[in-house]
């Protein structure tokens, strides 16, 4: 028992509790710690490379004792672990903890000049889907029939609190910019520090994944100063027709005010204390861009050339890659997307001038007067044909935009391992499926992401969870994974409170009521509380602190319910995200699981002054759990103070206390229910 005590007392991280400065710059001293348990170890070795050094013993307290070493970084990357001597046995100690054998993979990191902006660090970002989200303005709205796209009439839709049907790229409920300004203060009192942008240049889809313009938002996201023409006539699907929809998004005095009110919104935000991130969709555009003009509603216009489409002559022709046999005019034999000809592949090994073209749109937009504070990048490991221009682009981007707003931040889409881009020169960070939204959603719901399929033997899970989330995690140099996008739903997967009713399919297969049937918010709110309390930037989806159910796309794109919000998670939303901003540890502490049952889930946020412990409990009954609070420095006789506790029906703030006892804590918990606890060094509520 002695020993698996002092086995569970070693500990060292990357956080600055056990590593200072921990963004070092080249040629800094840096102190790295190591802690064991009191009289717990012989000697403690710290190894890089081919250097075992011994650390030295400078602190001891009631639990622990702590080592330490000075090293000098230089340009190259440190990679280190930690060899114990413990009573004749040896141990080596990395990311992922105690291991019996050396591992490089998960080797502690520090990687020299690398740091993250400040503000991006544990910020609560919202990400709105424009088009859903609110119409501050009706006059800008697409129209019934105003062009053909994707196989039919674009539709206005008239019912703001219709569900999306399961066709419904073209269907539009007319949110806006406008309507983003007119709830700033909302989200301002949600407690929201970045609002993520879905795209919002001009483009034919209410997603605009398929962009038409880089240098322009979308008037239909804006003012149309300059409005006329016709829509279509019933039966032509000839968009050179659509004069209407060509006025709006061709007008130089549309597109002027529409880049206008994007640089009056990120204004607003800013003076508020909040960021602004927008998407750039940079590995293809859309049929209907400027390049490509495949619907020629560009051509002959004063101020465009000629598109790929139209003419072999045009200067965009190696904007993308023609295959052999296709003829001009009109050649439609092109590279697309996953084949979609709706969505040209980018072919920028075969054009500088589209390459430095796109290096401007992404220094254009982080500079004044908009100022936006970052890029998210769609589908970011695809752009390119080789994986080694892909990392090419990627250090160029990285330059241009750090070097128009040094304090942007680089976030890509990402599914699998980033660690090839997490080097410190490319991205920055990234939506954060692999260490966060996969595994908390199997823990909690036995739900795959977009609600495809149920499995039992991952529900409640507590090996799994915590061997895939550990692992995942170091794919992240530390300040990266403290800047992660940690979301529980977004516009790609279903709605995690869906999730929680573990129904598998889509919307086209069971209908939209099937999507809030047999929810469980008891779950939600415990997703929430580790969202909350978990390393990296906690990200809600527009809708989901409303209450807002869907299965994936594109019944997860619902219209946020103005006057019918779910008020009792909507105010658990803005508690929870106050406790978030409160308490330091939950941005910088470390992170140590210190209880693991099926479906019981318990760690500590720490450092030597605070200490937060969170419980969730996943069961249908309550439970009494004894958790070994020694592990992150909570005294013998120290005194805990609830912050939360969350069931189905409510939460509460009452500051229950809870006692230390022998380094435990007994704490009883209802079933799917969380709770956070808070404890003070001196041992003080």
């Amino acid at each position: 028992m002695e020993r698996n005590r002092d086995i569970r007392a070693f500990f060292s991280d990357e956080t600055e509790n056990y590593r200072t400065p921990y963004e070092p710059k080249p040629g800094d001293l840096v102190t790295i710690r190591f802690r064991t348990g009191k009289d717990g170890a012989r000697n403690v070795y710290y190894i890089s490379r081919d250097e075992r050094l011994a650390m030295e013993k400078y602190e001891t307290d009631e639990y622990f004792d702590f080592y330490r070493i000075v090293i000098q970084v230089g340009e190259e990357p440190v990679y280190y672990y930690f060899e114990i001597d413990a009573e004749g046995e040896r141990y080596f100690y990395n990311r992922r903890g105690i291991s019996g054998e050396l591992q490089n993979f998960y080797a502690f990191t520090i990687m020299p000049g690398y740091s993250t902006p400040e503000w991006a660090k544990g910020a609560v970002m919202y990400q709105i889907f424009v088009d859903r989200f609110c119409n501050g303005n009706p006059d800008n709205d697409v129209l019934d029939r105003e062009y053909w796209y994707l196989g039919g009439y674009t539709e206005r839709v008239k019912n703001w609190d219709a569900c999306p049907k399961a066709m419904d790229v073209r269907s539009f409920y007319g949110g806006d910019l406008e309507g983003v300004i007119d709830k700033l203060d909302y989200l301002q009192g949600l407690g929201v520090d970045v609002i993520y942008f879905n795209p919002i240049f001009v483009s034919p889809s209410n997603h605009k994944y398929d962009t038409q313009d880089y240098d322009y938002v979308d008037p239909h996201f804006a003012g149309l100063p300059d409005d006329g023409g016709e829509v279509l006539a019933a039966g032509d699907r000839d968009n050179r027709h659509a004069s209407r929809y060509i006025r709006r998004v061709t007008s130089r005095e549309n597109l002027e005010e529409a880049n206008w009110t994007l640089a009056r919104l990120i204004g607003e935000a800013h003076r508020r204390g909040m960021r602004v991130l927008l998407d750039g969709v940079f590995n293809h555009c859309g049929s209907f861009n400027k390049w490509m003009d495949r619907e020629r509603i560009y051509e002959g216009r004063e101020g465009y050339g000629t598109g790929a489409y139209v003419s072999e002559g045009s200067a965009y022709r190696h904007f993308f890659r023609f295959y052999e046999g296709g003829h001009w005019p009109c050649n439609a034999s092109y590279e697309g997307w996953w084949n979609h000809e709706t969505l040209p592949k980018l072919n920028y090994e075969q054009s500088e001038e589209l390459r430095s073209y796109m290096m401007e749109i992404g220094r254009k937009w982080v500079s004044p007067p908009y100022c936006a504070d970052g890029w998210r990048l769609d589908v970011a490991a695809d752009l390119g044909h080789s994986e080694a221009f892909n990392h090419e682009f990627w250090k160029d981007f990285r330059r241009t935009v750090k070097e128009a707003n040094p304090d942007a931040v680089i976030l890509a889409e990402h599914y699998g391992d980033a660690y090839p881009w997490l080097r410190g020169d490319e991205w920055d960070t990234v939506m954060n499926y692999d260490a966060f939204m996969e595994p908390v959603s199997w823990f909690l719901t036995g739900m795959e992401k977009h609600s495809d399929g149920y499995r039992e033997d991952l529900l409640g899970d507590q090996h799994s969870f915590v061997g895939a989330i550990t692992h995942h995690m170091c794919s992240f140099l530390y300040p990266s994974l403290q800047i992660a996008m940690n979301e529980l739903s977004n516009h790609d997967h279903s709605r995690f409170l869906t999730r929680t009713n573990r129904k598998v399919g889509r919307v086209d297969q069971l209908g939209s009521q099937a999507a809030g049937e047999g929810v469980r918010k008891g779950v939600f709110k415990e997703a929430v509380i580790l969202q909350m309390t978990w390393p990296g930037a906690p990200t809600i989806y527009y809708g989901d602190e409303a209450g807002v159910c869907g299965f994936t796309d594109p019944d997860n794109r619902r219209t946020y319910p103005w006057g019918r919000e779910d008020l009792d998670l909507l105010e658990f939303h803005r508690q929870m995200i106050r406790i978030h901003k409160e308490h330091r540890v939950l941005t910088y502490g470390s992170l140590k699981f210190l209880y693991e049952e099926h479906n019981i889930l318990c760690y500590g946020r720490f450092d030597r002054e605070e200490q937060v412990i969170v419980l969730l409990n996943n069961r249908e009954g309550r439970e009494v759990v004894d958790i070994p609070v020694w592990e992150v420095g909570v005294g013998a006789c120290s005194v805990a103070r609830r912050l939360m506790m969350s069931w189905e029906e409510s939460f509460s703030l009452e500051e229950i206390e809870y006692y230390a006892v022998g380094g435990k804590m007994r704490i009883s918990i209802p079933g799917e229910c969380g709770m956070v606890l808070c404890c003070k060094a001196d041992g003080r509520p």
